[in-house]
């Protein structure tokens, strides 16, 4: 037998006992409110690891219902702390997986420069047609809208005028299209690089709202998975804490 042969025998017999690394996949559940942060960071974890991250946007609410009937996420970033402690309370996370990966910041938006004033008072003065607020039922971000309005007693004068979105995105979408004058959406939807970028707006005091704390969470489906173990622990790092914080976020 010729040495190379012989040599090439020898390598491919390493080869097969020896366990090569490979690339996973991760299913990722995303609140929508992270949508313009999560791509990037998505973007770039798969630079950094080889893996790939496949992302869905969309109510807090509504993935926790699917996570509870199935849904095969393997990590789970919601608009809320609420939801990924049920999740873990009913057994369908990995133990101890749990943490705060940014806190929400409300706004008052509107596309249309000058309409919202820097503290506000447009709310009381009720000089616009409609506002967009998210689904206090399925959004944390809706839920903090309507408890700023009953802080300051406006809930009442305020309620004809309120169009619905389904989730944060779609309530963005009213505003920014102009199908309403203002609405509730958050920060992070409407600033890049540590500033509003177009319109008016009204950065709502935290002291007006329950926190918005935003968690995440490896679920059961994600144990044992490279990717989205390897996700998790990026998104803590101090790299993309940094990141998210130029999208309007307290970490």
């Amino acid at each position: 037998m010729k040495l190379s042969n012989y040599l090439f025998l020898i390598c491919a017999g390493i080869l097969a006992i020896v366990p090569v690394a490979s690339a996973e996949e991760v299913s990722v559940a995303v609140a929508a409110n992270f949508t313009a942060p999560m791509k990037q960071i998505a973007a770039d974890f798969e630079k950094a690891s080889g893996h790939k991250v496949v992302l869905a946007f969309g109510a807090s609410g509504k993935f926790y219902a699917q996570i509870k009937n199935g849904a095969p996420f393997q990590l789970f970033l919601s608009a809320d702390d609420e939801k990924p402690a049920k999740l873990e309370k009913e057994g369908l996370t990995v133990p101890g997986s749990r943490f705060t990966y940014a806190i929400g910041t409300l706004v008052l938006w509107s596309a249309k420069p000058g309409l919202v004033d820097p503290k506000g008072d447009i709310l009381a003065k009720g000089t616009f047609n409609k506002i967009a607020i998210a689904n206090p039922q399925l959004a944390p971000y809706g839920v903090a809208a309507m408890e700023l309005l009953a802080k300051r007693g406006l809930t009442a004068t305020i309620k004809p005028k309120i169009v619905q979105g389904e989730n944060i995105s779609q309530t963005f979408q009213f505003v920014g299209t102009g199908n309403t004058d203002l609405g509730f959406v958050a920060l992070s939807q409407v600033m890049k690089g540590g500033k509003i970028t177009s319109g008016s707006g009204w950065v709502v005091p935290g002291s007006l709202h329950t926190p918005i704390r935003q968690d995440a969470v490896l679920l059961m489906k994600g144990k044992g998975n490279p990717a989205a173990e390897g996700l998790a622990n990026y998104l803590k790092s101090d790299k993309v804490k940094a990141f998210i914080r130029t999208y309007g976020y307290d970490i």
